[in-house]
C-alpha cells in the first residue's frame, strides 16, 4: 500500500541529469570574529565557507554579491604560510588578490570577489556552508530513513549521474554500516526500479545480480542501498533492513 503513493509521479518523471552542486552558502548579517563565526557556522550549519574550484568561488560569490567590506571564510594560515580550511582540509584552490597575502594575518576575507587576509580579531560578515549531501548515522529501516530526510532536510539522495555517485562515494566513507539507504524503491506491480524524487533511473550502478525487474517481493518491498565498501555499487535490500542512510539538502 504504501509503495502505490510514489506511482502518480512516476508518471511525470523525466530522464535528466542534474548539475551537481556540492554545497549550499549562507550569508550571515552578523559581525563576528572569525572564531565565533566558525563556531555560528559550526552551530547552525556545517562550517565556515570552504571553496575547493572556481564553480564554488561562483556560487558563493553569488551569495555575497558586490561588497567592498570584508567577509570572513574559512581559510586560515599557519606561521609557516601553509593555508588550510576550517575544516582541517587543505586549501588547493586559492583567489588571491594581487599583492596578497602581505601581512602575518592569519585569516582571511572576501571583497569584491577576491581574497584578502585580515586579523582574525576583527569583527566582519561571514559565510556558513551546508553539505548538499549528509550521511545519518542512525540504522532505520527505508521508510522511517526517507521519513527522516524529509522531516530534517529535503529528501533520500537520488543518484541520477556519474558526477553525483562520486559526491555519493565521498560521503559514504562516513557510515557505519555495510551499505546505506539511497532513495531507491522497487515497484512489484510495476516491475521497475525509481528515485522517490520522481525521477526514473537513466544512470545505473548496480553491483552484478542487483537491479533486476524481477525481484522477490516477498515477505517485504524491496529498496536501493550503495554498499560502502568495494566500488561503492548499489544493492538491492529488504526495506526492514536497518542501515545508514544519506539525505540531501537541495
Amino acid at each position: 500500500m504504501a509503495q502505490t503513493v510514489y506511482f502518480p509521479l512516476l508518471l511525470i518523471a523525466l530522464c535528466s541529469v542534474s548539475e551537481c552542486v556540492q554545497r549550499q552558502y549562507h550569508f550571515i548579517n552578523e559581525e563576528k570574529e572569525w572564531a565565533d563565526a566558525k563556531k555560528y557556522c559550526r552551530e547552525k550549519y556545517t562550517d565556515l565557507a570552504t571553496v575547493d574550484n572556481m564553480n564554488d568561488m561562483i556560487q558563493l560569490n553569488k551569495c555575497v554579491k558586490v561588497n567592498d567590506k570584508g567577509v570572513w571564510i574559512g581559510l586560515q594560515g599557519t606561521n609557516d604560510s601553509k593555508w588550510h580550511w576550517s575544516s582541517g582540509d587543505p586549501a588547493l584552490f586559492l583567489n588571491w588578490a594581487s599583492g596578497q597575502p602581505n601581512s602575518s594575518d592569519n585569516c582571511t576575507v572576501i571583497k569584491n570577489g577576491q581574497w584578502f587576509v585580515g586579523a582574525c580579531t576583527a569583527t566582519w560578515t561571514f559565510i556558513c556552508y551546508n553539505n548538499q549531501l549528509i550521511v545519518i548515522q542512525q540504522n532505520l529501516s527505508w521508510s522511517e530513513a526517507l521519513r527522516y530526510c524529509r522531516q530534517n532536510h529535503v529528501d533520500l539522495v537520488s543518484v541520477q549521474s556519474v558526477e553525483m555517485q562520486y559526491e555519493v562515494m565521498n560521503v559514504v566513507k562516513l557510515a557505519s554500516t555495510k551499505a546505506v539507504w539511497l532513495g531507491l524503491r522497487h515497484s512489484c506491480a510495476l516491475g521497475i526500479w525509481f528515485w522517490v524524487s520522481g525521477e526514473t533511473v537513466c544512470y545505473q550502478n548496480w553491483a552484478p545480480g542487483n537491479g533486476t525487474s524481477e525481484e522477490d517481493c516477498e515477505p517485504t518491498v524491496r529498496s536501493g542501498a550503495v554498499q560502502t565498501g568495494s566500488n561503492q555499487s548499489w544493492i538491492s535490500r529488504p526495506e526492514t533492513d536497518r542501515l545508514n542512510f544519506i539525505c540531501r539538502n537541495y
